[in-house]
């Protein structure tokens, strides 16, 4: 359980290290010219907690356009507008957070904003039931 001790510099390490150096969003590569952020997929407004499991790498582009937009209506916006968003890197990120959870406890206003994603995403196909 040492991941909920991170702060948030090293949690973005983390992420970046898990899922690679580009952005969920728009598959741009997080450098010097690209600003890496911390984008929670579920976002704090929804209860969502700044745990590892709930955060993945964006550019600041991206997470400060996407807001506080759901994550599956966010990914198919940037579908929309051509960007390779990765479909596959936000259910494992969704499912792994659930799974976190399960395990953890807590983060009740979380839950059933978590669960109408997961449910919207399988749905779509991009995550396995």
């Amino acid at each position: 359980m040492g991941e909920m001790a991170l702060d948030r510099a090293a949690r973005l390490e983390a992420a970046v290290e898990r899922d690679g150096p580009t952005c969920i969003w728009c598959g741009r590569a997080l450098s010097g010219q690209v600003t890496p952020t911390t984008e929670h997929v579920v976002p704090r407004v929804k209860g969502g907690p700044s745990w590892l499991e709930n955060e993945v790498a964006a550019c600041r582009r991206c997470n400060a356009e996407r807001g506080h937009t759901a994550p599956v209506e966010w990914l198919e916006e940037c579908l929309r507008r051509g960007w390779p968003a990765d479909e596959e890197r936000l259910g494992r990120t969704l499912t792994q957070l659930a799974e976190a959870i399960a395990v953890r406890g807590g983060q009740r206003r979380a839950r059933p904003y978590l669960e109408s994603q997961l449910r919207r995403l399988r749905r779509r196909g991009g995550v396995a039931a």
